[in-house]
């Protein structure tokens, strides 16, 4: 029998996790504060304290979710063998910064948070699942917040790349692939998250967010040479927060607008996968009047050093019109967007487009020509528990069945594709609202929006579905398509 599937033998199967919604233990083993644990739930407030942070650390919540989430720092291994029972070959996640130092300028890690990160790569290994780690996932240390407004100082690269070095030799050998920032261009629409910064009450916020940038750029090119320095086997991605904005009609000024719109993402992979800042970025600084303060050999520093490869999450796609009056918007993740009346949406805004990840993929690597890494893809949903204990979410499973379908079509297009990590595979707190009912993974955890809960896991549908999905390459997905 013929099986039928356009995935490499190779391809690496998995999902995702980030330490500041996953691992709770806030303050355990020398930890220091993160970003997220001042942040309250989705009842107090959180987008006000997103937008401004030093209000809301002057501020005494009644909840915070970070403070345990879903307690990944006492249930890794249990975790972990559901990932692998599920068969992952590879499983992303982060390392918190402050966990290892907890005031982001430490000269001397933690070595206490050291282990708890050996203690998971060691058992992913023992698993057979390739570790695949985010060095700074919108976990920047609080404590640099208040001594120089995070990014915004460019002090920042030396404390990132100490952190960097550290990683690198210390997991020599284990691991191997790499991201230098969870979706880089974040840092223009949640600048705390993104780069540990306060802009609420800038004179000129634009300068400050794309001069933060910067540093990040220089600090991941400078992470790409130290990676390949200490291992030459290291594989160093960026990651873009993706989906391709559509023109909402013909208009040719709906069709610039997308295109602007598009490359505000681009931007910061251009810089990290071309080495240079591209011309429209220019031409938006002298609009915006930002001028950037580099050093002398920031310019060589960025060309010298781009990444292997291109790494990012989809979600939907997005729609925009040139036209101020059309504002048929929907929620989106963070991206503004307009409703396209062709697409399905769910409870939080979202759009299921499995052919506009096909889009993405294809737009990227006809830009890049890299190869792409699928590290954030899922559905947030309200999940139910039946009275014998099951979940079923045959929502999710629909979803996910579109877009990884979609992402092999993209593949027998032509592009390449290391691998394809769902976001939340393990039930997590959700980053923009704080909320547990949002739910994305594969195994539920009880826990609700208010911290209760026993924290038990339980399979879900889509649990046994992926299963199946990696145990055949996924040609469960396919029939008589030729590849």
């Amino acid at each position: 029998m013929t099986t039928h599937t356009p995935f490499p033998n190779d391809f690496l199967w998995g999902g995702a996790t980030a330490a500041n919604q996953y691992e709770g233990a806030y303050l355990s083993d020398g930890k220091g504060l993160s970003l997220v644990d001042i942040l309250p739930d989705a009842h107090h407030g959180r987008w006000a304290a997103l937008t401004h942070p030093k209000e809301a650390q002057a501020t005494q919540y009644d909840f915070y979710p970070s403070h345990e989430s879903v307690d990944f720092y006492h249930h890794y291994e249990e975790d972990l063998r559901l990932m692998a029972e599920m068969g992952f070959k590879t499983y992303r996640f982060s390392i918190s910064w402050p966990r290892i130092f907890p005031n982001g300028d430490d000269l001397t890690p933690n070595e206490a948070g050291l282990a708890f990160y050996d203690r998971i790569i060691d058992l992913c290994r023992a698993l057979q699942i390739e570790p695949l780690v985010t060095i700074n996932h919108f976990d920047t240390p609080l404590a640099m917040l208040n001594k120089c407004n995070g990014w915004a100082d460019r002090q920042m690269i030396d404390h990132y790349l100490r952190f960097c070095d550290v990683l690198f030799k210390h997991y020599k050998g284990k691991v191997h692939y790499w991201l230098t920032f969870n979706e880089i261009n974040m840092i223009l629409h949640i600048p705390f998250l993104g780069g540990g910064m306060d802009v609420s009450d800038a004179a000129h916020p634009d300068q400050i967010k794309y001069q933060a940038s910067h540093h990040q750029l220089v600090a991941s090119a400078l992470a790409t040479k130290l990676a390949h320095d200490i291992d030459p086997d290291n594989q160093i991605g960026c990651m873009l927060a993706a989906g391709e904005t559509y023109p909402n009609t013909p208009n040719p000024d709906d069709v610039f607008k997308a295109l602007e719109t598009n490359r505000e993402g681009y931007f910061f992979i251009d810089v990290q996968s071309r080495g240079t800042y591209p011309n429209y970025a220019k031409r938006l600084f002298k609009a915006k009047e930002i001028v950037l303060e580099m050093a002398p050999d920031d310019e060589a520093i960025l060309k010298a050093n781009t990444v292997d490869f291109i790494s990012f999450s989809y979600y939907s796609s997005r729609l925009t019109s040139a036209d101020p009056a059309v504002n048929n918007q929907t929620e989106g993740n963070v991206f503004a967007s307009l409703k396209n009346p062709y697409l399905k949406t769910s409870e939080w805004g979202w759009q299921t487009d499995g052919l506009g990840l096909r889009i993405t993929m294809n737009q990227l690597y006809d830009r890049y020509q890299k190869p792409l890494f699928i590290v954030e893809n899922g559905l947030g949903a309200r999940d139910t528990v039946t009275a014998d204990g099951q979940i079923h979410d045959d929502y999710r499973i629909a979803y996910l069945q579109e877009n990884i379908t979609a992402m092999g079509q993209a593949i027998a297009d032509g592009v390449p594709c290391i691998g394809y990590t769902s976001w939340g595979c393990i039930d997590l707190i959700s980053a923009g609202s704080g909320e547990m009912a949002k739910r994305y993974g594969y195994v539920y955890v009880d826990r609700d929006n208010d911290g209760n809960g026993t924290l038990a896991r339980t399979p879900k549908d889509s649990f046994y579905w992926y299963q199946k999905v990696i145990k055949t390459n996924g040609s469960v997905l396919y029939k008589a398509e030729t590849f």
